[in-house]
């Protein structure tokens, strides 16, 4: 089988954007990269309040309801089906609710060819990028940085904390089966 679908799943700024556009930059052929912050920002801003859809607090938690849970699953069914039709996808994402987050993710994508990797960073260390970001809630990275991770199974790991993205998206490459 070739590889359709590259899951980059980590914490807020732990490198997982980097790594989607240097892939798209070293891979032989075309590939989308899509993320959970395409997602967000596709909503309108009704839906960025505490029970409505997502909510970024200011301690950093982020909070998701049921109506952000319905467009997620619109959204992700919408994805497996741009693959389906031949696109190639590049999928930088967050699993707030680590395994949970997976298994949705596998239910849509069910029958492609996909490489689950996990983008791990050292949380101090994606907390100082995310302050140097400067869009985003501080506290984000450092609590995202383990618990998007638990319950996950990944064909492959990287850690961005001392690893440039180029370097990770090479490990990467090398996986895919073209």
């Amino acid at each position: 089988m070739t590889t359709r679908v590259i899951v980059l799943n980590g914490g807020s700024s732990s490198g997982k954007s980097g790594i989607a556009r240097c892939l798209q930059a070293i891979l032989p052929v075309p590939w989308l990269a899509l993320g959970v912050d395409t997602l967000v920002d596709a909503m309108p801003a009704s839906m960025r309040t505490a029970g409505a859809g997502i909510e970024f607090a200011a301690d950093g938690t982020v909070n998701v309801g049921p109506k952000f849970g319905r467009l997620q699953l619109a959204w992700m069914e919408g994805v497996a089906a741009m693959v389906r039709a031949g696109a190639r996808v590049i999928l930088d994402d967050v699993f707030l609710a680590g395994g949970g987050s997976q298994q949705r993710w596998q239910k849509a994508l069910a029958g492609l060819d996909v490489l689950w990797v996990g983008v791990r960073c050292d949380g101090a260390v994606a907390a100082g990028r995310e302050i140097a970001r400067g869009d985003r809630v501080q506290g984000m990275a450092a609590s995202q940085a383990e618990m998007v991770h638990l319950g996950v199974a990944y064909d492959l790991e990287v850690d961005t904390t001392h690893t440039e993205s180029l370097a990770c998206a090479r490990t990467i490459a090398a996986q895919v089966r073209q």
